[in-house]
């Protein structure tokens, strides 16, 4: 068995396309899509049709001579050959000739769906619903295996890692593409609690795009129940799908990226609404301590405890004013009363007796003795001296004042004949 290398099968191929004399030299007609010119000057375009497509390339000296690089949607009928390019290992059209030829059919139909659907008010910004802020339950439309679904579950794993995610998988290019969105896009509105849909798709040419501008994948889109983002090609590419949608991402990553919140944003104003609020409470806190304060303090005022306190120390104040009246007013008793007592003491018989005196008082009654006639013989008598008493008995009275006379060696004295004699 003999083993051929990529290079040879390709070399062979190539030699098949060029010996066939009516792929060296034919018209094509089609419809012009993806048209570029590159920096070298060559014209790089697609022609293609219902079923087909097919690369097309054309020279900087042929190009510079045709004038005008054909548009997108052009019909054109285009003549060359057909050979393979090694390096890519596709086969492509050599263009030499260019020839316009109408307005694509394509084009038509597309252009002729759009003012339908836009007539039927599908593409009116008034039916576009707002995207809920935190959706729980995300479902995708798109395919399995294009690096377009990791971008997606990435972002949304990195942004928002606690929404869940339904993957609904179809095909995204070609003819069988549309029946399979529209099942996919069906699928999830049968599932409870679905917040919004993503329909994607990654870069391609017009061609591969294409099945997003079917009627059938618009008006499913239109059908949903919840809202419907797509992120379908590049910035540049726009499909019947975006219109219809409630909102359009450039690419699939910004589909991934508009539909859920940064959850280290969402944390950041977490902790900002959080110190916000502690200062507020903080300071309404403080505000109504104050304010407690202010109304303990006036209630204070009028505790009992204080006004008992201040009605013991008005009580004080009030007996030390009275006590102190009362020191002055007894000053001012004291005074006279010195006075007399000055005048008493004066006259109190005992002083009499310090100088010599005798208080002679009547035994029977106890009555001083001041006259002789208060006595008779016989009668009792006591008398107080200095340093203490005498008990005497009355002899004799003698009525008169005392003698003048000279005094006796008994004690009398001459000229008295009215006196009283005791016996002792």
């Amino acid at each position: 068995m003999q083993v051929y290398s990529v290079s040879q099968v390709t070399l062979r191929v190539k030699g098949l396309l060029d010996s066939d004399a009516e792929l060296a030299d034919l018209w094509i007609a089609g419809q012009v899509s993806n048209p570029r010119r590159a920096p070298s000057g060559h014209w790089y375009f697609t022609i293609l049709d219902e079923a087909s497509e097919l690369r097309c390339v054309m020279w900087r000296g042929l190009a510079s001579r045709a004038g005008q690089l054909p548009e997108q949607g052009q019909m054109i009928e285009a003549h060359g050959y057909i050979s393979v390019y090694e390096r890519g290992g596709t086969y492509q059209f050599y263009v030499d000739t260019i020839e316009a030829a109408g307005t694509g059919l394509l084009w038509e139909q597309f252009a002729r769906l759009r003012a339908r659907l836009q007539a039927e008010g599908l593409f009116d910004e008034a039916r576009k619903r707002p995207l809920p802020e935190r959706p729980a339950r995300i479902g995708i439309v798109t395919s399995p295996t294009g690096a377009a679904l990791q971008d997606m579950l990435r972002v949304l794993r990195e942004r928002y890692p606690l929404v869940e995610v339904w993957i609904s998988p179809t095909l995204v290019q070609g003819t069988l593409a549309p029946p399979q969105i529209v099942s996919a896009l069906e699928r999830l509105y049968a599932l409870p609690a679905l917040d919004l849909i993503i329909v994607a798709r990654g870069g391609g040419s017009l061609e591969d795009l294409w099945c997003f501008n079917d009627e059938s994948v618009a008006r499913a889109i239109a059908a949903s129940n919840v809202p419907v983002v797509t992120g379908v090609g590049h910035e540049t590419d726009l499909t019947t799908a975006d219109m219809v949608a409630d909102l359009r991402a450039p690419t699939p990553t910004a589909a991934a990226t508009v539909v859920v919140p940064d959850a280290h944003a969402l944390r950041e104003n977490l902790l900002a609404r959080r110190a916000a609020l502690l200062a507020a409470m903080g300071r309404t806190l403080q505000e109504r301590r104050l304010r407690l304060q202010h109304v303990e303090h006036i209630l204070q005022g009028y505790h009992p405890r204080r006004q008992l306190g201040e009605m013991r120390q008005r009580l004080d104040d009030r007996l030390e004013r009275m006590t102190r009246a009362a020191r002055q007013g007894l000053q001012l008793r004291r005074a006279p009363l010195q006075v007399r007592l000055g005048r008493l003491e004066a006259l109190d018989a005992r002083r009499v007796l310090d100088r010599g005196y005798a208080l002679v008082r009547i035994g029977r009654t106890g009555r001083g003795l001041t006259s002789v006639g208060q006595v008779a013989p016989g009668d009792a008598l006591q008398i107080d001296l200095r340093d203490g008493r005498v008990d005497a008995a009355v002899t004799e009275t003698h009525v008169g004042g005392p003698a003048r006379g000279r005094t006796r060696e008994d004690g009398t004295t001459d000229g008295d004949t009215r006196s009283a004699r005791t016996e002792l």
